[in-house]
């Protein structure tokens, strides 16, 4: 969900600049020297992406692009101009993601069916999230430690309680008792 990769297209240059000092980033920077190799990239995968080349290249790209027009440019102004563009296009991507009928706001911390609309918190949204991107069941433990980030070995009935609301509330709002489904193996949005 939070994911962020800058694809460097035609580049080598940049690229190698930018790995050196990748550690100061909050970004994963990917190196692409040709067109299929970019059309070639599973983009689900990368979740916020960007990609960067140069205005000779910028006629291959219609979104999703950040194009380097003036050169040299600043490392400082590059890096920062990089995370503005990141910023807009993951509050962008928050506002509409698709769960099953149903439309999720990040932002705004709402899921939607037609005209009617439902308030979440941040963790039932977390737990929408990471169900909705697994394809399998997801055991308790799993939810304990990728959406609160308690250790394996915890006892605790906190996962269990925020799903039962979370269904209570879905089901009084939208009379939908299967957004989120109890298998054997654990909760599934299917």
């Amino acid at each position: 969900m939070n994911k962020q990769t800058i694809l460097i297209y035609d580049f080598d240059a940049l690229f190698d600049i930018l790995i050196e000092i990748k550690q100061n980033f909050k970004f994963d920077i990917l190196k692409v020297k040709t067109k299929k190799d970019l059309s070639d990239i599973d983009k689900n995968n990368l979740g916020n992406y960007l990609i960067l080349t140069t205005s000779q290249n910028s006629s291959l790209f219609s979104s999703n692009c950040f194009i380097i027009e003036k050169l040299p440019i600043k490392i400082n102004s590059l890096i920062e101009k990089l995370n503005i563009k990141l910023l807009k296009q993951k509050y962008n991507f928050q506002n509409d993601i698709k769960l099953k009928e149903y439309k999720l706001d990040l932002n705004s911390r709402e899921i939607s069916l037609k005209n009617i609309i439902l308030k979440l918190t941040e963790r039932e949204i977390e737990i929408l999230v990471y169900l909705n991107e697994s394809n399998a069941p997801q055991r308790i433990e799993n939810l304990q430690k990728e959406v609160w980030g308690y250790a394996s070995d915890l006892e605790t009935h906190t996962v269990e309680t925020h799903i039962y609301r979370l269904r209570k509330k879905i089901k009084e709002t939208f009379n939908d008792e299967n957004l989120i489904t109890s298998e054997k193996n654990g909760y599934l949005i299917k």
